[in-house]
């Protein structure tokens, strides 16, 4: 049998689960490692912050449902990794994280940037591993990645002494293979009652969550959607696993990241069949508004998952893909193909005519206005990467998506600047695909040293930055009755005044512009992708928009019951 270092043998494992590029920060105690790698296959980018790194390891596997790599050094590097963890956690995302350690005879005896990561990330990994004997490395690897994938995907966090790093190991890698990950089926009997309920609904409802996307199994959906002619309402993470443009697509439901088409269908349904969704708060609203009037189906291969948030009807735990199959089976047994009838009438007619408004003229720029040129200039292919705040939601009701894969987001964690590292990782991954950035002007300051880890390894992107220089939040809790002179006082919302980010992307090896107009947009678009390809490093269009952006929250529940009267009014579906 071969011998080699650990870390040798652990690069073997991870080129073998196909890891094409990894990304860290070097430090002593990691080391060893990366002297393996220089040997590997493995391509290392060196970022700028470990959380940084998690990030673009992020955005490899969203773009592309591989398990994503970051390492660090010991101490401050793994505690700065535990916001990617809890990123990746909350959105299922599969991440390996690796990080160095002091050697074992240290490790109860306070050394030099010793701590106790493994205890630290547990609540935000599916698994945390410290490796104390050498041989145990390539299995610990390969269960690693395996727990990563099976299941709900998650990120795993392993722990590396640097002793056990450096010691030699007996291992074959040519014996040794990835681990099968199990994908549990469905009960038949629940899979046929499932299509009874449907088939008896007069309104049914499909709410397509993230994990028809992990899953890759979007084309499954829309066979499921189209025999039964039942639209589907795709979630935040879901978004693209029907494209907008598909007769059956029903719009966004939610509080923030909605669109009023979507949440009128589902206010009209009688039967949610939840796939792979967890009924986030700020999807659902008010529970009771939520689940009033009608029947709920929930599929989810996590069985803690099921009842967590609603009593469902029926619970259905499989593997998304396992159960669409069998869905379709029984499906077509029962029935043949439905012809659209009434309800998938209502449902385009909600789709053509409750629409909002993106043709604004005003001066400053409005966010919806942004929106409706970026839906207009980018074609279907374009992946958007965004992370959190004002220009999220307003993504999240404005932006068109058609293609799983193509609109990246950290849903539930919201992690500031995380869009830019992301984009790394995404642009790497799919070197072919023009790649967009939306951030914000408070957010990009939070990981904008990263912008120079673009440049300097020749990452183009294109980053679109909706500037209201930070003052549209306080706006709101204004309008809604917080006096919020006291964040003005502390300097919040005076964060991007002088901030010339400009400069500051020029400063970093990138380029950028700013637009104060309307009719500037697309032209700093075609500017932006042409300038992004021709110097291989990211490009910002700084879009200064009203300072009083409050198009989030649109208007109090009351006009939008005289404008749209409804019984029942699930969320504040914004109207402008």
């Amino acid at each position: 049998m071969a011998k080699m270092t650990a870390m040798e043998a652990a690069c073997q494992v991870m080129e073998s689960e196909g890891v094409e590029f990894a990304f860290g920060v070097p430090g002593a105690a990691i080391l060893p490692l990366y002297k393996a790698l220089e040997k590997s296959r493995i391509k290392h980018l060196t970022m700028r912050h470990e959380e940084g790194a998690t990030h673009a390891a992020e955005g490899i596997s969203r773009a592309t449902g591989k398990v994503g790599v970051a390492i660090g050094t010991s101490g401050p590097a793994g505690t700065n990794m535990v916001t990617g963890l809890y990123t990746a956690m909350a959105d299922s995302i599969p991440l390996v994280t690796i990080t160095g350690q002091v050697v074992r005879s240290q490790l109860h005896r306070e050394g030099f940037q010793a701590v106790d990561i493994v205890s630290i990330v547990k609540p935000v990994t599916k698994k945390a591993y410290l490796v104390m004997e050498p041989a145990q490395v390539p299995y610990v690897f390969r269960e690693a990645f395996r727990i990563a994938r099976e299941g709900r995907p998650g990120p795993v966090h392993i722990d590396l002494p640097l002793d056990v790093q450096k010691a030699i190991i007996e291992y074959d890698p040519e014996a040794d293979q990835p681990l099968q990950v199990f994908k549990p089926s469905p009960s038949l009997k629940a899979v046929e009652k499932a299509v009874e309920m449907i088939l008896a609904a007069e309104s049914p409802l499909i709410l397509a969550g993230g994990g028809i996307i992990t899953a890759e199994v979007s084309g499954l959906l829309v066979q499921l959607a189209e025999h039964l002619q039942v639209p589907v309402s795709p979630t935040l993470m879901g978004w693209g696993s029907i494209p907008a443009d598909h007769p059956l697509y029903a719009g966004r439901v939610g509080i923030q990241t909605n669109n009023r088409a979507g949440n009128q269908v589902f206010l009209e349904s009688d039967l949610v069949v939840a796939l792979t969704a967890r009924f986030a708060e700020r999807h659902t609203g008010a529970l009771d508004v939520y689940t009033k009037g009608r029947k709920f189906i929930q599929v989810d291969i996590d069985p803690t998952q099921i009842g967590k948030i609603l009593q469902p009807d029926l619970g259905i735990v499989s593997d998304i893909g396992e159960a669409l199959k069998a869905l379709i089976t029984a499906a077509r047994a029962k029935t043949p193909a439905r012809k659209a009838g009434a309800w998938v009438a209502r449902v385009q007619e909600h789709q053509r005519t409750l629409t909002r408004r993106t043709d604004f003229d005003d001066v400053p720029i409005k966010a919806p206005r942004v929106f409706g040129e970026i839906n207009e200039y980018f074609g279907k292919d374009t992946v958007f990467v965004t992370a959190i705040g004002l220009y999220q939601i307003e993504s999240g009701q404005f932006q068109q998506v058609y293609k799983p894969r193509h609109y990246l987001c950290c849903g539930q964690a919201g992690p500031l600047g995380w869009e830019i590292p992301a984009c790394i990782g995404v642009k790497k991954a799919l070197p072919d695909k023009q790649v967009v950035g939306v951030v914000g002007d408070y957010s990009f300051q939070f990981l904008m040293e990263e912008v120079a880890v673009a440049a300097q390894y020749q990452v183009p992107y294109v980053l679109i930055m909706l500037n209201n220089t930070n003052l549209g939040l306080i706006r709101q809790a204004e309008k809604i009755g917080y006096d919020m002179r006291f964040a003005i006082d502390l300097g919040f919302g005076e964060n991007a005044q002088g901030v010339d980010f400009v400069k500051a992307m020029q400063a970093m090896g990138g380029d950028g512009c700013a637009v104060t107009r309307p009719e500037e947009l697309r032209s700093a678009f075609a500017w932006a992708v042409e300038k992004s390809a021709s110097i291989k490093a990211p490009v910002l269009v700084e879009v200064r928009i009203e300072k009083d952006n409050l198009v989030a929250m649109g208007p109090s529940l009351d006009k939008i019951k005289e404008s749209h009267p409804l019984p029942e009014v699930l969320v504040a579906s914004t109207v402008r």
